[in-house]
Formats: structure tokens, C-alpha cells, sequence
């Protein structure tokens, strides 16, 4: 009895049981935000649960879906919007839920959403834990749940199923299981073009740890990483090999199918008036906010979030956060503020860069857990009536 019942204290408690409170915060912020959503919609006469599924981008999900891909829209200036510019894991997600079960293509979608942002929790807190103990990836994982455009995770948009593939990647990548990581990351290249981002974490982390000779902690930080064997330095192989397919298979596909080769997806991003320009245009976008009475204060406000934005980069930089992180972070941030896309969807493009958070929620695991609780409640109950003033009224492009 003596010997048997130390084994059982050293056995390690599961990933998902250290998770679970986590889980079950995050489950009630959403919960909270969808509440208040569905009555504010209902004072306006409104169904949330159509502005949550078949509104916006989550009707050409649907089509998609439905239809497959060549259906477009030609608008009197001559822009044409195809649906070639929305990557297919999502809308296969919802063909394979009608299939297996009575819901509709729009249901399959809020299904999918709601699995995956509850998966994307886990994976938010499962990479905070590793870097920075349980109780900041508790808190991170609510700042995630709680930040102002939280009801797009419980939206049939693809922002949660993304999210929770490269938050699996990057926790791969960084206990040095590279072949998983590879995976993750490619499937996250067939969510959205922002993939490009996982696969420049894994591949920085690969090459890292491969020059280093280390099979795990590919930020060289404080952790004691063994030095790789052959067979873990043959993984690495596969898992960069596997990265880049997602994003540059259907890349590839659009090209072929448009027949512009390399540039198809370019002309197709064209057409609804997508681009990289370094932020040129969001800039100029924000200057023209400054230049009169009340746009003024919205001018103002972008330019303290996106400072925001930045110094909580320079704040994961300064505290040595690793290196997959980094790089994952910043190439989202950079695609998020540096497109001439919509202005007005930035916030939401920000939603998966998840480590600009590590460092708000150590401070707040610092705190007492009266303190975190006070303040993750009132950026919960912000967040509710935001989005669902939000969604009632222009909503996300």
C-alpha cells in the first residue's frame, strides 16, 4: 500500500483535467456573450441565430459548400467577388456534417465553430501552460474568450477553426512533435491565408532546433532541451515537409483552375479589393478618421488599439517568448494591419494571435484570483454587449 501510493501522487494529471477549468470559464464568457445577443436581437426583431450563421462571409462558406467553387458576384464597378477566395476546409467541415446528419450547411457551420473554439481554448491553454504555468493559460484562455470581438468564435466563420489548429501546431512544435506540428499546420493552410503564419512557426522552430540540435525548445529558453537523436532530427524532416501543403496546394488549385498560374489567387484576392500594401491604405484610412469631429474620437481609437497591438508584440519580444510564437504572432499581425483589405474587419483578422495575450494574462495570474475575476468579468460583460451591437448592427465584413 506504501509503495503503490506514491506511483499514484507522481502520476501527471491529464492535459484536458488541467484544462478544464479553463474550459468551463471560457464556456460560460461565450455563453454569456450569446445570452445578451440573442436579447438584444430579439428587441430588434432580429434572429441571432441567423446573424451568427448565415450572414456575411458564412454565406459564401455555405455556397461553397453547397455548390462547390466558381460561383461570383460582379458588382457595377467592375469587381468581381468569387468565392475562390475562401479556403475549403471549412465548407468541407459543413458538407460532411449534412451528410452524416439531418442539420443544414449553415448548422453544420455554427456546429463546427462551436467545436472548434472550444478545442481552440484547450489549445490556447495547453501552449500558455507550457510557457507560463496553469493559472496563466486559465487566464488566457478568458482574456481570449473576453476580448471585444469574441462572438465571432461562436460565429460560422472560420476564425475559431483556425485558431485551434494553429494553437495545436505551435504547442507541437514546441514539445518537439514535429510530424504533428507539420500536419496541424497544413490543415490550418486549407482554413485561411493567414496558414502562411503556422508554417513559418513551424518552419523557424525546425530549422532552429535543427542547428542547435535539440528535439524540443526551439527558443533556446531556461528549459533543459535534450540533445536530438537521429530519429528526431528524421522527424523534423516530414513535419516542415508537411507544413506548406495546405496554403500552397490550394494556391496551386486556384491557379490552375483560373488558369493566371501563380498569380490566380493574387487576381482573385484583386477582386474584392485584397492586397498587401504595408498598411499604406489603412493608414491613409485612419488619417482621414482625424480630420473632423465625431470620426475623430474612432480615428483615436484605432490608433490606440493598433499601438496596443504593437507594444504588446514588443512586450512578448522583451520577455523571451519562443520563438514559434513570436514568428506565428507577428506574420498575423502583420497580414492583419498591413492589408488593404476591410478596415472595418482588422479586429477580427487579430483574433488568432493568441500569444499577444501571454503577457496580460501572466500579470493577471500574478494577481489574486479576486483581481482576475473582477477584471476578466467586466471584459466579459463589455465583450457580450459590444458583439451583440456589433452583430445588430454593421457587423464583420
Amino acid at each position: 500500500m506504501t509503495d503503490l501510493a506514491p506511483r499514484a501522487a507522481a502520476r501527471p494529471v491529464p492535459l484536458l483535467r488541467r484544462a478544464a477549468p479553463a474550459l468551463l470559464g471560457y464556456a460560460a464568457v461565450r455563453a454569456l456573450g450569446l445570452v445578451v445577443l440573442a436579447l438584444w436581437s430579439e428587441a430588434r426583431g432580429k434572429s441571432a441565430y441567423t446573424l451568427l450563421t448565415a450572414r456575411w462571409d458564412a454565406l459564401w462558406y455555405t455556397r461553397v459548400a453547397e455548390l462547390g467553387y466558381g460561383y461570383e458576384v460582379r458588382l457595377p464597378n467592375g469587381d468581381v467577388h468569387s468565392n475562390l477566395a475562401f479556403f475549403p476546409l471549412l465548407p468541407w467541415l459543413e458538407r460532411l456534417v449534412a451528410a452524416v446528419s439531418p442539420l443544414s450547411y449553415a448548422d453544420g457551420g455554427f456546429l463546427v465553430s462551436l467545436l472548434a473554439s472550444l478545442a481552440a481554448a484547450c489549445g490556447i491553454y495547453a501552449v500558455a501552460e507550457h510557457v507560463h504555468g496553469r493559472r496563466a493559460g486559465v487566464c488566457a484562455v478568458l482574456l481570449w474568450a473576453a476580448l471585444p470581438v469574441g462572438v465571432v468564435q461562436s460565429m460560422a466563420y472560420s476564425e475559431s477553426l483556425f485558431t485551434a489548429l494553429a494553437a495545436w501546431a505551435l504547442y507541437a512544435a514546441l514539445t518537439g512533435r514535429w510530424v504533428a506540428a507539420g500536419a496541424l499546420a497544413a490543415l490550418a493552410g486549407l482554413t485561411r491565408p493567414v496558414g502562411l503564419a503556422v508554417v513559418a512557426a513551424v518552419w523557424a522552430a525546425g530549422a532552429v532546433c535543427w542547428m542547435r540540435g535539440r528535439s524540443t525548445e526551439p527558443d533556446g529558453g531556461a528549459r533543459p532541451a535534450a540533445r536530438a537523436a537521429t530519429g528526431d532530427r528524421l522527424r523534423l524532416v516530414p513535419g516542415m515537409a508537411l507544413a506548406p501543403l495546405g496554403v500552397a496546394g490550394y494556391v496551386l488549385w486556384v491557379g490552375w483552375r483560373t488558369g493566371d498560374g501563380m498569380s490566380g489567387y493574387l487576381k482573385v484576392q484583386a477582386g474584392w479589393r485584397n492586397g498587401f500594401d504595408g498598411g499604406y491604405a489603412f493608414a491613409r484610412f485612419v488619417a482621414g478618421k482625424l480630420t473632423s469631429f465625431p470620426s475623430v474620437l474612432a480615428g483615436l481609437g484605432l490608433v490606440a488599439g493598433v499601438a496596443l497591438v504593437v507594444w504588446l508584440y514588443a512586450v512578448c519580444v522583451r520577455q523571451r517568448q519562443p520563438l514559434p510564437l513570436l514568428v506565428y504572432a507577428g506574420v498575423v499581425t502583420a497580414l492583419a494591419l498591413c492589408a488593404s483589405s476591410y478596415f472595418g474587419s482588422k479586429p477580427r483578422l487579430l483574433l488568432p494571435a493568441f500569444p499577444l495575450l501571454l503577457p496580460p494574462a501572466m500579470a493577471l495570474a500574478k494577481r489574486g484570483r479576486r483581481t482576475a475575476t473582477t477584471v476578466i468579468g467586466a471584459l466579459a460583460v463589455i465583450s457580450a454587449v459590444y458583439g451583440a451591437f456589433w452583430l445588430n448592427g454593421s457587423g464583420p465584413p
